[in-house]
């Protein structure tokens, strides 16, 4: 081979790379130095941004012998990850490695790519040229001038080589191969599409032969935070000079100026820094040429009798997980669109970010110190796959020192020792302390980094152990996460004295309360929950009601920010998931699992979640609004004025607009005067409005309202019109030995007698049904229903037919009743539902359906029970009060407010890549169309779509999707809940339809003549 074989040894981490340092640019002393906008510094040269010579090989060994001669064949951009330019392909796997697991060695089909670039540079004497690529995956090789300069690894931290001697003036060549696994590959197993190639930027930095080349600044604050003590400790490559320090306060004014090696100051009555107001102090440091800005925030982190506090006060984390992902640019992302994310993410009430699982581009956190985001930083581990090797099955039973094992337990204790292989693994003790060091070391000087932590689901042991001992030892101002060391090897005891918290997955509301029952003394942190795949996170209100009553409990963060979904290679513009690119093993669409699309439209999931983290809070207590600022630091005066709305029966009879002072974490009652009750549906709406513009939320933008319900005991019924009504005759009636018919002048109903259902409805010769209209149980299934649709599809739920035992008319007056017993039933499977089902129909085409059910206890619960109405296909419009305009569910409809809609099948796009439930509108109160109009007893939820449910079960993929001859409404008693258990709990017990026995009754209003189905 033409390469040494670094790549597959853990002990060889580096060759020549210089040592992990923070990270900072240099600036000529006549400069103005920014660190975000570093490209103007005349110190640095950028070698990215451009297309670089390129050579593709299927495996490191068909690399040429003299590859560093030879001329390459294409180009590519820098940055850029070579999958999203025709080669290779892309590979989305979430725990499984895509290769064998046989650490350290990996594939010698290894996947290779040789990148070129060619740049005139002249160097100057006496100045020192440091080489840095801040990320390529997974390794690299660097040759200057065709001499090998070093190696290195870890693809989401800089490596760094001194390439002062390799420089020539004029034309410089720069070669770069790139291996796509390497032995580092083990401790990169992370929940991601796998890319490779250079993906950050690469950049010269010009030196002093003796230069700065590190610096820790560190912040202390007394106990109630009137002091602060800077201290700035410093790290040439020779000896120590003298430094000119220059600290201005967040408005721009000079504090003082000092020269020294080290630099200390004592500041009275600081402004601290916070997500809400994070206000910077800067700090230059000046050498003979050379000026480096650094921002500061004072701030202070810390546990107290396990609660979180920040700068004093108790904190929740309203936080989001967040890959690097982009569907054209892959790992590559630039600040502009890393800002993108941000600002929604600030407009959306998310104060937190969770690096998965890996550190960011060094930019990045600055971005978060400027505009005010809590950062849990973590380091490039990720091991999870090795839990999936081969566990030994025993017997039904076996016997472990003379006592009776459970199987199950028995698998699981394997599992989890597989699972610890590489935090127990001495081979691979220097690779992830190596990869702790670049963590902390880049980013030690980052305000936003509240918390380090030391990987993602790798298990837990002595390498672990040693990570946190060594962040504790070098970094006292921060706090150190790591969830899994909730995991104990059979042979090893953990211990997590240097952890601060305790951390879970997609633990169940119970568990939070749980432990703040216990005697525990570290804060409770959900560093994963509420898998926000397809339509999801149903349980965002629980779990912040949780957070909220749990004192221990310092919140959590959402997986995941956004969906993984690159370009199909086809060019067509349409994006695919796991298994679309010929990728084997591969997860499906389990990345597609975002609060937002891959193009950052925000899905339904991110507009619940933005409401339920809303600053302010009201309810109505003794006939007065009591509103709460949920806000840390954060006098509601200072940043929103509240909008308000009286609203009957939809309709806005009163407005206005109120600026309320309220401290943070207190409350106070708004000036209101509630309205006397009229016999009509009212409501209170308040928006909160943000008044404080800046960059990332604009002015009068909305942070989340609250709908209170002041009258609510009448239902909203459309307002009806004086009209002339032909005279309608009784209803004939024929029956046969299979139908009922019955017609008027108007109407005709066709009933079948061996279903028990009504299989044509017409109007004047007009169908308005287009096949039966019959009961309804199955939904698409969202991606939250994958482990309980099994157990639907296994009781026959997504194939059921209507049967009926008995069926029986009679006249009542002007009115026909007919009463029918009848089954829901599946090939090849028990009953499913028993149905007294009771038919009244008026001569004006009113027809009520009452309906008693009654439901084996053995069979699962109901994915919804209901109508549906397969109308023509120009019935395009659906006008309805209830949860709009968004989709809403029983527990997910925070989003949404009661109101007056309309909702078009027109405007209908399927929300998610992969087809399932979506667009219903929980709390009906009614719904009009053009020929219907359909009430109830209680409110109730519909949906209206081009598309069938069969047709959205079968298709995996949103544009495959083919629309229904028909429109399809869908009208039910109930749906069940939504929740999160495509990771996380199974839905809750008062969100699903389990009952045994319940009733219902629809209205349908069948519109005729010059009658108005409108309100």
């Amino acid at each position: 081979m033409i390469l040494p074989s670094y790549f597959e040894n853990p002990e060889i981490l580096q060759v020549n790379r210089q040592p992990h340092h923070a990270y900072f640019v240099p600036f000529a002393i006549d400069q103005k130095p920014d660190q975000l906008a570093r490209e103007t510094s005349r110190f640095f040269t950028a070698l990215s941004g451009k297309n670089w010579d390129f050579s593709y090989y299927n495996s490191v060994q068909d690399l040429p012998e003299a590859f560093l001669t030879r001329p390459l064949e294409t180009q590519i951009p820098v940055p850029a990850n070579w999958q999203n330019h025709g080669f290779d392909h892309h590979h989305y796997t979430n725990i499984n490695y895509p290769f064998p697991f046989d650490p350290p060695f990996v594939p010698k089909e290894n996947p290779c790519g040789h990148y070129r670039h060619q740049f005139d540079f002249t160097p100057k004497s006496g100045k020192r040229y440091l080489l840095n690529f801040e990320g390529v995956d997974s390794c690299l090789f660097v040759y200057v001038n065709q001499q090998f300069v070093g190696y290195g690894q870890i693809s989401h931290s800089t490596n760094e080589f001194d390439i002062s001697e390799n420089l020539r003036a004029g034309k410089n060549q720069l070669d770069v191969v790139v291996l796509k696994w390497c032995d580092g590959s083990y401790l990169e197993d992370q929940d991601k599409f796998r890319m490779s190639g250079i993906f950050r930027d690469v950049y010269l930095l010009e030196r002093e032969s003796n230069y700065l080349q590190d610096f820790f600044i560190k912040t202390e604050l007394n106990r109630d935070f009137t002091q602060a003590t800077l201290n700035v400790e410093t790290q040439f490559l020779g000896e120590k000079q003298a430094i000119e320090f220059v600290l201005y306060d967040p408005q721009g004014n000079e504090i003082t100026r000092k020269s020294a090696v080290d630099f200390s100051l004592d500041l009275p009555n600081p402004v601290l820094w916070n997500a809400e107001n994070p206000q910077l102090y800067s700090l230059t440091l000046q050498t003979d040429n050379e000026v480096i800005e650094q921002k500061i925030g004072f701030r202070k982190i810390y546990v107290e009798n396990a609660v979180l506090k920040i700068n004093g006060q108790g904190i929740k984390f309203k936080g989001v997980n967040r890959h690097d992902s982009d569907p054209k640019t892959g790992y590559a992302i630039s600040p502009e669109q890393a800002l993108i994310d941000l600002k929604l993410m600030k407009q959306h009430n998310i104060n937190a970010i969770r690096t998965a699982h890996y550190p960011n581009a060094p930019w990045f956190s600055e971005l978060c110190d400027l505009y005010g985001f809590y950062l849990i930083s973590e380091s490039d581990i990720e091991s999870h796959g090795a839990a999936m090797q081969y566990v030994a099955l025993p017997e039904q039973s076996i016997f472990l020192n003379e006592k009776r094992i459970n199987q199950d337990e028995e698998i699981r204790r394997q599992t989890i020792d597989n699972f610890c292989y590489f935090a127990r693994s001495p081979n691979y003790k220097s690779a992830i302390l190596d990869r702790t060091f670049a963590n902390v070391e880049r980013d030690k000087n980052r305000t936003s980094i509240v918390i380090w932590s030391l990987g993602n689901e790798s298990g837990y042991g002595e390498n672990f152990e040693a990570a946190a001992a060594w962040i504790k030892q070098r970094d006292t101002s921060r706090l150190v996460h790591y969830e899994s060391a909730i995991y104990q090897h059979q042979n090893h005891q953990n211990n997590l004295s240097n952890l601060d918290f305790y951390s879970e997955m997609y633990a169940p509301t119970q568990s939070l309360d749980s432990y703040n029952q216990s005697p525990a003394i570290k804060p409770y942190v959900l560093c994963e929950y509420s898998h926000a795949m397809g339509n999801s996170n149903g349980d965002a209100e629980d779990y912040w009601q949780a957070f909220e009553r749990n004192e221990k409990s310092c919140g959590g963060f959402v997986w995941e920010w956004c969906d993984h979904a690159p370009y199909l290679p086809d060019g067509s513009g349409k994006v695919g998931y796991g298994g679309d690119f010929g990728d084997t093993p591969n997860d499906g669409n389990f990345c597609m699992d975002g609060l937002v699309s891959q193009d950052r439209i925000p899905h339904s999931n991110l507009l619940e979640l933005k409401n339920v983290n809303r600053p302010v809070r009201a309810e109505f207590i003794n006939h007065q609004v009591k509103i709460k600022n949920y806000w840390d630091f954060t006098d509601l005066k200072d940043n929103l004025h509240i909008r308000y709305a009286f609203i009957e029966n939809g309709e806005i009879f009163e407005e206005g607009e109120l600026e309320i002072s309220c401290p943070p974490k207190n409350t106070v009652f708004l000036p209101l005067t509630i309205p006397s009750y009229r016999g009509r549906f009212l409501t209170l709406d308040l928006h909160y409005v943000n008044r404080k513009p800046s960059e990332l939320l604009p002015k009068d933008h909305s942070l989340g309202f609250d709908q209170l319900i002041i009258y609510g005991q009448d239902l909203v019924r459309p307002q009806k019109t004086s009209i002339n009504l032909t005279a309608l005759s009784a209803f004939e009636i024929e029956e046969t030995n299979t139908h009922l018919y019955l017609t008027n002048n108007r109407f005709k109903f066709v009933l079948d007698k061996s279903k028990g259902i009504f299989t044509e409805i017409h109007k004047n010769g007009q169908a308005i049904i287009q096949q039966p209209l019959d009961f309804n149980i199955w939904r698409a299934p969202t991606d939250n229903d994958r482990l309980i649709r099994e157990f639907w599809q296994n009781a026959g739920y997504d194939n059921v037919f209507s049967r009926a035992y008995q069926v029986s008319w009679k006249p009542l007056g002007e009115q026909v009743q007919i009463d029918a017993e009848i089954g829901i039933v599946a090939v090849a499977k028990m009953r499913i539902l028993q149905l007294s089902v009771c038919y009244l129909l008026s001569k004006e085409g009113k027809l009520s359906i009452k309906i008693n059910a009654k439901r084996p206890a053995n069979l699962p619960y109901l994915p919804r029970f209901g109508l549906r109405f397969f109308l023509p296909k120009d019935c395009t419009q659906a006008q309805y009060f209830g949860y709009g305009e968004q989709e809403s569910y029983i527990d997910k409809h925070h989003l949404a407010r009661l109101g007056n809609y309309v909702v078009e099948v027109s405007n209908y796009k399927m929300p998610y890549i992969k087809p399932q439930e979506n667009g219903s509108h929980y709390g009906t109160h009614f719904v009009s169309l053009e020929d219907l109009m359909i009430t109830a007893d209680a409110p109730f939820s519909f949906n209206l779509s081009p598309y069938t449910q069969e047709e959205m079960t079968q298709k995996t993929h949103c544009y495959n999707l083919q629309e229904c001859t028909s429109t399809i409404l869908c009208v039910d008693y109930k749906m069940s809940g939504i929740g999160s258990n495509s990771c996380g709990p199974v839905l809750k017990q008062q969100y699903r339809l389990s009952d045994t026995e319940f009733s219902c009754c629809f209205y349908i209003q069948i519109c005729r003549d010059q009658t108005s189905c409108s309100w």
